[in-house]
């Protein structure tokens, strides 16, 4: 059976062993060589597959290209927001959508590379905990501005000695972990850029794996380097208030010793 078509046994759409999810604002020059890419890497893999993609309320024909990709044949199912809400939310969007117990998520602008998917899966599968395991990417060798670099550098270095998320590179988009893991998180704007914190906050583990890292393309980043930084560093601090608070057994059963007093 091709990955990402029906079962021919009784036409319904084959249950994906992962589900693909990537936020899109304004990228069209990027996401279809991106949802190209994602294909060709997990048609490797053998396995049914699907990809989401959440517009964020494009200015651009970012839609009309991805769903032209969908009617092309591609796994892909197109969400699209009705008001502008940020990466977080497009993220939460897809993932909350998506089929497959087991997410990979990466950025729309065609920086991360989708070769990198099936690795990162593989390391994912074959943990005995895979089920509190987030697997991260790390860009060992960035491929931005200077300034780009030394900003995350910096950045790093003091939410990983706040936070102690033990993370190289929280910043990279491409990472893989469970579903229900995420959904136990906090929704917060800007989360994104903390779900290795999250993780360990929820009682799980973090690894990190070397990936590639491309030049942009096409399109331009929607991030400057002061605003990132001013926001960034209100965020950490909310973060940080969150994860010295006590989880509430009610969203996290495996608290309480009698479990079915959770139900």
């Amino acid at each position: 059976m091709t990955p990402g078509t029906n079962d021919p046994k009784t036409n319904a759409p084959a249950q994906p062993v992962l589900t693909v999810v990537f936020p899109a604002f304004n990228e069209a020059e990027n996401v279809g060589p991106l949802v190209d890419e994602i294909c060709a890497a997990l048609n490797t893999l053998g396995q049914p597959y699907e990809i989401i993609a959440t517009d964020d309320c494009s200015d651009d024909n970012t839609v009309d290209v991805l769903e032209g990709r969908a009617q092309g044949g591609a796994p892909l199912r197109v969400l699209k927001h009705v008001a502008r809400s940020g990466q977080s939310s497009a993220l939460v969007s897809g993932i909350r959508n998506a089929r497959s117990p087991a997410i990979a998520t990466l950025d729309g602008d065609g920086q991360n590379d989708p070769a990198d998917i099936p690795v990162l899966f593989k390391t994912w599968t074959e943990a005995i905990d895979k089920e509190e395991l987030m697997v991260a990417g790390w860009r060992a060798t960035r491929k931005d501005t200077w300034i780009k670099r030394v900003s995350s550098r910096i950045a790093n270095r003091v939410r990983g000695g706040l936070l102690r998320d033990q993370t190289p590179d929280t910043g990279c988009g491409l990472k893989v972990f469970s579903r229900d893991l995420f959904l136990s998180f906090p929704t917060f704007n800007h989360m994104h850029r903390f779900m290795p914190a999250l993780t360990i906050r929820a009682g799980g583990r973090v690894t990190s794996v070397k990936v590639n890292h491309r030049q942009r393309e096409g399109g331009v980043s929607k991030y400057g380097t002061l605003d990132r930084l001013a926001v960034g560093i209100f965020d950490i601090m909310g973060v940080l208030w969150l994860i010295r608070r006590p989880l509430n057994p009610q969203t996290h059963p495996e608290l309480l010793q009698d479990k079915d007093a959770a139900s």
